[in-house]
């Protein structure tokens, strides 16, 4: 019987092991194609291969429910990557069936999505392209919209940290593209002669 209960423990802790493996390469396959998303480099085999990932690590801790917390991180990272590939698309965001995801997974990776969304808006104000910082401004404004929707515990989903931030972050987008716009006006603005 002690025997058993050693073999027990003992596969739980490889598949732990093995379980966390993934979800760290595959968080880190994330975070370098939404890296070269940003520079405009990302070829799309590699954001196939993390949709594959990303739906084959799912698929694993939904048989070991014992071990969800091990693979959050990387499906989250890899759900943000996924998200943010169809937003520099202009496509409709796939959802989570699409991505591969349970539910609060997928809300977790569109709350971490604010801030890469924030990024191409300040990307895009660097290059004095306001109009497209708008539009991801208005991106943002209707993300809080659909994350201030759900509202469930903590035991669920930690989705309340992830709404705050995003709020801070779209008011800040807001400030920056209101600054550009006024900044933007004043250029343009005709110069007055000196004395009139």
């Amino acid at each position: 019987m002690l025997h058993d209960i050693e073999e027990h423990l003992r596969t739980r802790e490889e598949r732990r092991d093995q379980l966390a493996d993934r979800s760290r390469r595959l968080r880190r396959r994330s975070q370098v194609a939404m890296t070269a998303l940003h520079a405009g480099t990302t070829p799309p085999p590699a954001l196939a291969e993390i949709r594959q990932e990303c739906a084959a690590l799912a698929i694993a801790a939904r048989r070991a429910p014992s071990e969800p917390g091990v693979v959050l991180d990387g499906l989250q990272e890899a759900t943000e990557a996924i998200l943010l590939s169809a937003v520099l698309a202009g496509t409709e965001l796939p959802g989570p069936t699409e991505v591969g995801v349970e539910p609060e997974v997928y809300l977790l990776g569109l709350g971490d999505l604010a801030g890469e969304v924030r990024r191409l808006a300040l990307r895009s104000l660097a290059r004095g392209e306001v109009d497209a910082a708008d539009r991801y401004l208005r991106f943002l404004d209707e993300l809080v919209l659909t994350l201030l929707r759900f509202d469930a515990p903590r035991s669920i989903v930690s989705l309340k940290p992830k709404q705050d931030a995003a709020r801070g972050i779209v008011e800040r987008t807001r400030g920056d593209v209101t600054l550009a716009r006024m900044l933007a006006r004043v250029a343009g603005a005709p110069r007055r002669k000196a004395g009139s």
